[in-house]
């Protein structure tokens, strides 16, 4: 049975990833087949239908709603402009300060994958490297903080992946650990990019010869502007707004009432996001159609059929049959080591939420026992899974080395496969050092 259960797994990543599938069509598909074979289900002798009902009742109904409520709202938010109105405030507030730029990018990053963004990286990027080409900031430098920035905000009560990890937790007895978990993720990747700002060209932002520099660009934005009648050549910078509208106002009232209802009251996160989606488009049903284009069914998907597959694992026996090979090492801890180092192999090539998923199930029983601290292990786990979307080959990677300029993009290919190829070596190392900090 554990050797059925496994080898379905690894087959539904390796298929998924070598043929471009959705892992959680594969793991729907798994899901209804290795169910077939789990005497726990199979016990009372209730034929297929009674197995498919067992299978079923594992989706995870709550968490869909979450994911499609969350990125239906972001999809008015992203179509009427609202996402880049508040780019260009971030802006203005730094304007001429190229120190900063690369931060406000991270910030911003970061900012949107918090309150259930899951595109963030995909939004802010296309900005991010065009701008850092425009006023001479290291490329790699400013595509690697958008990423980190977004990886910050990965655990946040109101994110994706904190509803996931922190609902796991939740429904398996282990407490409430949300800001833990939330602020080490941040933490994390704030020195991240700290270490990439210092490494990566940052240092030269600063000081008398930055300030030479941007004078520079601007008297090549001037000329550029007499030359196209009031346009920079190549100027890729965001676009004021001429005003603000009605509606656009209307949506960041509702994504301040998302961060207040669900962050600060705990209402519930999709309830939130629907109603204030809805309310949106009450006001214009055409941006409703628009919005709903944008909802991530392929994220849901995911997620809802890789969840699916974890509860056949567990009721297959599976993961506490891992869980034991893995004690046998001697110590939780290093278990724990092996673990972050495959979540970050795997993720870099495949899945991160799913990834993470699998890793924290096999954990559990540890967690369970008291072996490993909670918060810190959940949040190595997850760290070590999303560090490594630094890659080119994962889809945050990808979306930063598609936004860089193709006389430039073999060479910062090069430079991303040797800066994720370190973070793949270092960071699960890094990240399962978290499980040593007092929580």
């Amino acid at each position: 049975m554990h050797a059925l259960t496994i080898g379905v797994l690894v087959l539904i990543f390796l298929v998924g990833t070598l043929r471009g599938i959705n892992l959680g069509i594969l793991g729907l598909i798994g899901a209804f087949l290795v169910g077939l074979a789990v005497p726990e289900f199979t016990a009372d002798g209730g034929g297929t239908d009674a197995v498919f009902g067992e299978v079923f009742a594992g989706f995870p109904v709550d968490l869909m709603i979450a994911l499609m409520g969350l990125t239906y709202l972001f999809g008015f938010a992203q179509n009427n402009g609202t996402i880049d109105l508040i780019l260009h405030w971030s802006m203005r507030l730094v304007r001429g300060n190229r120190a900063v730029m690369p931060w406000i990018f991270f910030a911003l990053t970061g900012f949107f994958m918090s309150i259930g963004a899951i595109f963030a990286i995909g939004v802010i990027a296309p900005l991010a490297v065009p701008f850092a080409r425009r006023y001479r900031i290291n490329q790699l430098m400013m595509g690697m903080m958008v990423v980190h920035g977004g990886m910050a905000g990965l655990l946040s009560p109101l994110s994706v992946y904190g509803i996931y990890v922190n609902d796991f937790l939740g429904s398996h007895g282990l407490g409430d650990h949300t800001w833990t978990l939330f602020l080490m993720a941040l933490g994390f990747n704030v020195v991240m990019g700290l270490v990439v700002f210092i490494f990566l060209g940052g240092r030269h932002l600063l000081g008398a010869r930055a300030r030479a520099e941007m004078e520079e660009i601007r008297e090549d934005a001037a000329v550029g502007e007499d030359a196209a009648g009031g346009n920079p050549t190549g100027s890729t910078t965001v676009t004021a707004p001429s005003r603000v509208t009605g509606y656009q106002w209307a949506t960041l009232a509702g994504l301040a009432a998302l961060v207040i209802g669900a962050g600060i009251f705990a209402l519930d996160i999709g309830v939130v996001s629907l109603t204030v989606g809805g309310v949106l488009a009450v006001m214009r049903p055409v941006e409703s159609r628009r919005a709903l284009d944008k909802v991530s069914w392929a994220t849901i998907v995911l997620v809802g059929g890789m969840v699916t597959y974890i509860e056949v694992l567990q009721a297959a026996g599976t993961v506490d049959w891992i869980s034991g090979k893995m004690a046998s090492i001697g110590a939780p801890v290093l278990g724990l080591l092996l673990l972050c180092y495959l979540s970050g192999v795997v993720s870099a090539l495949a899945s991160s939420i799913a990834t993470i998923g699998i890793a924290v199930t096999m954990a559990t029983p540890f967690l369970l026992n008291g072996d490993l601290p909670v918060a810190g292990a959940a949040a190595a786990i997850a760290v070590a899974a999303t560090v490594v979307d630094v890659s080119p080959f994962s889809t945050n990677g990808a979306m930063v080395l598609a936004n860089v300029d193709a006389a430039h993009r073999d060479a910062f290919f090069r430079q991303m496969l040797v800066y994720s190829g370190v973070v793949v070596a270092v960071g699960p190392l890094l990240a399962w050092l978290m499980v040593f900090i007092p929580a």
